[in-house]
């Protein structure tokens, strides 16, 4: 983040003002201390402003989601009508027997296409040909047990780290 240095600095003048009213006053109460600092530093403003450009970058990527989903619906709709105009093309050229139709800008063939598989019966296929998967650890599922307070070995509860709440209503 290109402007983090000039928040890194105030919060470094931030924590020696706040040692050094701590070693000369020790029995300041937080409340004093919360308000000296805010009024000879600007940590809470430089904070304040950097988690507006969150909610304003959050409320971008938000709007940005919701294009690309809509545009996504539109893509879905248009690959599906160019997929039944071909078939309906494929299916009048078959039954009228055109093999080849050359317009000025494309060329459309009938041609044979390869065989595609159908499996009949899947217990019938010989073992050779199943290819084994790889276990898989169900992370949801262990997280779930180990909060329910199962005890499973190998793996535990980490500490939980702080997170930044940030309402807007």
């Amino acid at each position: 983040m290109a402007t983090s240095y000039p928040l890194k600095v105030e919060l470094t003048r931030h924590v020696q003002l706040r040692n050094q009213l701590i070693s000369e006053v020790p029995e300041i109460d937080d409340e004093t201390l919360r308000d000296t600092l805010e009024g000879i530093t600007s940590l809470p403003e430089m904070i304040a402003e950097v988690v507006r450009c969150a909610l304003v970058d959050e409320a971008m990527a938000a709007g940005l989601r919701d294009r690309l989903g809509q545009m996504k619906t539109r893509l879905d709709r248009l690959e599906y009508r160019a997929q039944r105009k071909r078939s309906l093309a494929l299916e009048v050229m078959s039954e009228a027997d055109i093999k080849k139709l050359a317009e000025p800008d494309f060329t459309a063939s009938l041609r044979p296409s390869q065989p595609s598989l159908v499996v009949v019966s899947e217990d019938e296929v010989p073992q050779e040909f199943w290819k084994p998967q790889p276990m898989k650890l169900d992370r949801q599922g262990v997280l779930a047990n180990l909060k329910s307070g199962r005890e499973i070995p190998g793996v535990c509860l980490g500490n939980p780290k702080p997170n930044l709440s940030v309402r807007t209503k």
